[in-house]
């Protein structure tokens, strides 16, 4: 057994942005990745028809941050992408968020108080508070049905912290995101990984619990689910994934206005979204004809390898917190990422909080 000065667990974007910033620094670090390939929910491959695809899901790299800006653009060239996303309910699709043109004419008369859900509340879960936030007409309309397929609860039962507040765009801007810099990486997101992580030892294949080829000095990053560490003392956590159907549709290059629509009616089946890939590509990765389009079905991950979105309920906060307090008698290990800390995090989230995590383990050091 050898050692290095930090052993990092996990190879996609938290691991391997600490990974980066600790080499730059002159410390000597060791990734180990599970599966037998880099890049972590961010992975991208080829598909047999020849065009490229997030194994994960879609992936929209947006950031208003200059400095997250300048490090991601050191690892690739990025090319110009805002995503629009549609939703399509009532055999209409709108823009979301939505356009103030099309807010007005679904909410012309107000609400109707006999209409079902119409009862609120405290605003103590996710529904109520979405009813304080927004028409009923438009929960009812676009997201109540979404939620319930994405969690597979009803929405009463998750937490209030989920709600955001409704977006009415009046500028007629179909942008998803406002920020400032919106774009992908030419190659895909696996280069990019790759090459953030040049000159690093990557171990694939490697799972911490059982590998003994290297030891950590100074301490273990641990990006993967906190609960798998501690052998699930306390139960597994839980959480959702998607299942994801693909389509090669040859002769059209597309057949969707955009990239993303989702579908958040009941009415309308399990699937909660289709994917048209190339829309998200470069000009040059683009096929002259055929195209390839996934739809993605919400279920319960059945381990740590199918986890994707920690789930937003008080019972799964109240165990991870049980986890939290034994990761305090660790402190050797510092557990960060989506698994290791149990949140969502957008890209430029997952990337700002592991420049945070790296500075302050240099400045321990």
């Amino acid at each position: 057994m050898r050692d290095v000065d930090y052993v990092i667990v996990g190879a996609g974007l938290t691991g391997a942005t600490i990974a980066r910033i600790l080499t730059d620094a002159g410390r000597s670090v060791c990734v180990l990745e599970a599966r037998d390939r880099v890049g972590g929910n961010v992975a991208d491959v080829v598909h047999p028809c020849g065009i490229r695809f997030n194994l994960h899901g879609p992936h929209y790299f947006r950031t208003s941050s200059a400095r997250i800006e300048a490090f991601v653009t050191r690892f690739a060239r990025f090319y110009p992408f805002s995503a629009r996303v549609m939703t399509r309910s009532g055999g209409e699709l709108f823009d979301w968020p939505l356009h103030k043109a099309d807010f007005d004419r679904l909410t012309a008369g107000g609400d109707d108080p006999a209409e079902e859900g119409a009862d609120t509340g405290p605003a103590d879960n996710f529904e109520t508070r979405m009813l304080s936030l927004m028409p009923r007409r438009i929960y009812r309309r676009f997201v109540h049905g979404y939620t319930t397929k994405q969690w597979g609860v009803a929405p009463s039962s998750l937490d209030p912290g989920l709600a955001s507040r409704l977006e009415i765009r009046e500028d007629g801007d179909v942008r998803l995101s406002r920020a400032t810099f919106q774009a992908l990486p030419y190659g895909g997101f696996t280069g990019w990984i790759e090459k953030m992580l040049d000159g690093i030892e990557v171990l694939t294949g490697r799972d911490h619990h059982t590998q003994r080829e290297v030891r950590w000095r100074r301490r273990l990053v641990y990006t993967g689910s906190i609960d798998r560490y501690f052998d699930y003392v306390h139960g597994q956590l839980p959480y959702r994934t998607q299942r994801r159907d693909h389509r090669y549709l040859p002769g059209r290059r597309f057949v969707q206005p955009c990239g993303q629509i989702n579908i958040p009616g009941l009415e309308d089946g399990p699937a909660v979204r289709t994917v048209e890939w190339n829309h998200m590509l470069e000009d040059a990765a683009r096929p002259a004809a055929g195209t390839l389009l996934t739809t993605e079905t919400p279920g319960t991950a059945g381990d740590w390898t199918q986890a994707e979105y920690p789930f937003p309920s008080s019972s799964a906060r109240s165990r991870y917190e049980a986890y939290l307090k034994l990761a305090g008698g660790s402190p050797d290990v510092l557990f960060c990422g989506r698994l290791g800390e149990y949140r969502y995090l957008d890209m430029d989230q997952a990337i700002g909080r592991a420049m945070v995590h790296a500075s302050r383990l240099l400045e321990g050091s």
